[in-house]
């Protein structure tokens, strides 16, 4: 059996790319359906990271897509670089007047579906896109398959990839599933949860010469941290003793708060962005579009900003039946997508020790780290580069 829906965007991924742009689609009266092949429940409780930018903050909360991310975010404005046995803050506010919030996505994600089914969003969960066809027609279309094996249509006016790094809709786009500029890190980071109070009341990014570590947080009662560690990894490898020596000898000076770990993983770090963002009516944001690296918090923050872009440009071809802001949506995104790129690698590179560092490479990083923390320019890049530059559109 074959069921036909017809909308005017047609949005695979219910992420917070996908999520947000109908939600503001919405406002502007373009009708939206969203599908995602997860479960509600799957989005909701996988954990991730959140750091997030001003300007992230500020369209979730003006657009009414989310209360909680003022009231329940902690803001932030600093973070700690730590070398050599020392730490240095980067004090956001002095430096340029901003600071990021913490606030992890999955709280992003439950707001925004609550927003989106309050609204009277047509959102379908366990539904997998199979194929985007007619992209280069006024009437592109996708194909995908139900949580019981039925066949769906959904034919609209313009379809948008917000479904990931293993995009389907990006086949569409590029001519390939995997057609991008591409990098992969020769390292991965363990990451642990654990029920303790914050070891700091800001990030500390920490160069060892044993590798690097993030210390964050979740909340007063969970800790988030991170080690450098080779890709290949198996996150049962360590015994709970063997993980906090681990950390603790990573951040000299600091002493950690432990308590029980209750979720490890391991993950690899890859740089990616696709070959092309557009092609006729088929657009992609996020982690569709492109990923970076977590040392620089700005994967969310990116896909937001992609979206900020696309639905100005959506509202002009939909409303107005003016093609000039879609047409130049790829070469707007992809000016603040490059940056991020660039901010992710430098930092990942200037904290993380490279398994074939030599005693040069080693030294060469410390004077790197140097240079930025003595320096009142390179520590106002830093910040500048890490709150988030300002959103296309909004400045």
């Amino acid at each position: 059996m074959t069921a036909t829906v017809t909308t005017r965007v047609a949005i695979i991924g219910a992420g917070p790319a996908g999520l947000l742009l109908s939600h503001l689609l919405a406002d502007a009266g373009i009708e939206s359906v969203v599908i995602d092949q997860r479960t509600r429940e799957e989005i909701e409780n996988t954990i991730r990271a959140g750091i997030l930018e001003e300007g992230t903050v500020g369209v979730l909360s003006s657009s009414g897509a989310s209360d909680r991310v003022v009231t329940a975010a902690s803001r932030h404005e600093g973070i700690e670089l730590r070398f050599a046995g020392e730490g240095y803050r980067i004090d956001f506010a002095a430096l340029v007047g901003r600071a990021v919030y913490l606030y992890p996505q999955h709280e992003v994600l439950k707001d925004l579906i609550r927003a989106r089914l309050a609204g009277g969003q047509d959102l379908r969960f366990g539904v997998t896109a199979q194929r985007v066809e007619g992209a280069g027609t006024d009437r592109p279309a996708v194909i995908a398959t139900d949580a019981e094996g039925r066949t769906l249509t959904i034919e609209a006016e313009f379809v948008v990839g917000a479904d990931g790094s293993r995009s389907v809709a990006r086949a569409a786009v590029s001519g390939s599933s995997t057609g991008g500029y591409f990098r992969e890190y020769p390292f991965a980071w363990f990451g642990i949860l654990c029920e303790a109070p914050p070891s700091s009341e800001e990030l500390i990014y920490s160069n060892s010469p044993d590798g690097f570590a993030l210390i964050s947080q979740r909340s007063a009662t969970v800790q988030r941290m991170y080690f450098q560690c080779d890709p290949d990894t198996d996150p049962a490898a360590y015994s709970e003793e063997q993980l906090w020596d681990e950390l603790q000898k990573r951040v000299p000076g600091t002493t950690l708060a432990q308590g029980p770990i209750f979720q490890r993983d391991v993950l690899r770090f890859r740089s990616f962005v696709a070959h092309e963002l557009l092609k006729g009516r088929v657009a992609l944001i996020g982690d569709a579009a492109h990923t970076v690296p977590p040392t620089g918090a700005k994967g969310m923050n990116l896909a937001v900003a992609d979206v900020v872009v696309l639905e100005k440009a959506l509202r002009a071809l939909l409303l107005e039946d003016d093609s000039r802001p879609l047409e130049a949506f790829p070469e707007k995104a992809l000016h603040r997508i490059w940056k991020a790129q660039h901010f992710s690698w430098w930092m990942t590179s200037m904290l993380h020790v490279a398994p074939d560092a030599s005693d040069f490479d080693r030294r060469r990083q410390l004077g790197e780290l140097r240079s930025v923390v003595e320096s009142e320019h390179g520590r106002a890049y830093l910040a500048e580069a890490y709150t988030g530059w300002p959103l296309e559109g909004l400045t």
